[in-house]
């Protein structure tokens, strides 16, 4: 199956004024979301045990905390995140979404 990084043929799971996520959750093992994270908003933070995960970046710029680093995301960025760490990104921009999409193992556990 293939779907493109502006439309991944997934369910929205969360919206609201921070973000906007959509789930494809059509692989037994693995979930694609995709996440719009509005102008000067933050993602919760969390970490998974037992979880790793894969994040590319599609759109806008922004900051990620992942573990005890932090470091600019841009558009073509891809950042891995290691089972049980702590990530959170930040959307720097006043004025446009910062879109990223987001592969990981197993199912939601946030």
């Amino acid at each position: 199956m293939k779907v493109a990084s502006d439309d991944i043929s997934g369910t929205i799971v969360k919206d609201n004024e921070t973000y906007i996520v959509i789930d494809n959750t059509s692989l037994d093992n693995l979930v694609l979301s995709k996440t719009v994270l509005h102008p000067g908003k933050s993602t919760g933070g969390h970490k998974h045990a037992g979880q790793e995960e894969v994040y590319q970046f599609t759109f806008g710029h922004g900051t990620m905390e992942v573990g005890d680093k932090v470091f600019n995301v841009n558009q073509g960025d891809v950042v891995l995140i290691p089972d049980g760490l702590f990530h959170k990104v930040h959307n720097l921009s006043s004025v446009e979404d910062l879109i990223f999409v987001c592969v990981f193992d197993g199912k939601r556990s946030h």
